[in-house]
């Protein structure tokens, strides 16, 4: 799950672009054959994706959620996978009533996150940093589309040494919809000055996938937590079980358009 969950690092937003993103694109961007040789960029989720931390997340909120008095299920867990802040408080609410104290109870969660984060319990996916250095060797832009608040994405981040490897990074506070909503992906195509149909977008969770496939892009899911339903792998181009897996089908799909042009 996101984080209370960026524009080129150290950019201001362009907040009129980003709240009508979902509605500046044309139907034919939109859409798309199942064909992904004609990828121009790359746009990567974070959390459960590159970084091994959706693990961390559900163990930081069971824990608090114990803490206060509540017991929370995993069928509540897995329907916050990949949304936001926001739409997380809302799903909880609807869970426990509208008088869980669900703002404490976000501050305690990002407290142990963040004293994990300090001890070094985060860790790139396998397979992450190869990926990295075959897209920059073919000069193939690339982006983060995290629904975690940009902050938080950029302190995670940094912490593993790969803030810099992107060329822009969007957080989920600065869109006017998470994910399942296609913003986040729209917007990360814009900062790219690449079309959304043009994009491949790299996905762990449900709810990352149907907003990149809303977005008009080609998805690879790289299951984290939670095996795809039926629905999701017909949304989903590939479904692989690594990094390693998804670079590879990376390289084959830019050796066809290579080869075709």
């Amino acid at each position: 799950m996101d984080e209370d969950r960026g524009s080129q690092v150290g950019m201001t937003p362009d907040r009129s672009v980003v709240n009508s993103a979902s509605s500046s694109v044309t139907t034919s961007q939109c859409h798309r054959s199942n064909e992904m040789d004609d990828f121009r960029a790359v746009i990567f989720d974070m959390d459960g994706l590159m970084l091994d931390t959706e693990s961390l997340a559900r163990e930081a909120w069971f824990a608090t959620m114990r803490r206060w008095g509540y017991q929370l299920s995993d069928d509540v867990y897995l329907r916050v996978l990949g949304t936001t802040g926001a739409h997380t408080r809302e799903i909880f609410r609807a869970a426990f009533g509208p008088d869980i104290p669900i703002e404490a109870m976000y501050d305690d969660k990002q407290r142990y996150v963040d004293e994990a984060i300090a001890s070094g319990r985060i860790a790139i996916k396998p397979g992450l940093i190869e990926l990295l250095d075959w897209l920059d060797a073919q000069r193939i832009p690339k982006a983060v589309a995290s629904s975690t608040v940009r902050r938080l994405v950029l302190k995670k981040l940094e912490r593993v040494g790969v803030a810099g490897r992107f060329d822009a990074i969007v957080g989920g506070d600065e869109v006017a919809h998470g994910k399942p909503a296609p913003d986040i992906f729209l917007e990360a195509a814009r900062r790219l000055n690449v079309l959304p149909a043009d994009c491949v977008a790299l996905e762990d969770s449900e709810n990352g996938v149907r907003a990149a496939h809303a977005a008009g892009m080609s998805v690879i899911m790289v299951p984290d937590l939670k095996p795809p339903a039926d629905e999701i792998r017909a949304l989903a181009h590939r479904v692989v079980t690594s990094l390693h897996e998804a670079k590879q089908a990376l390289e084959a799909m830019d050796k066809k358009r290579k080869t075709k042009a």
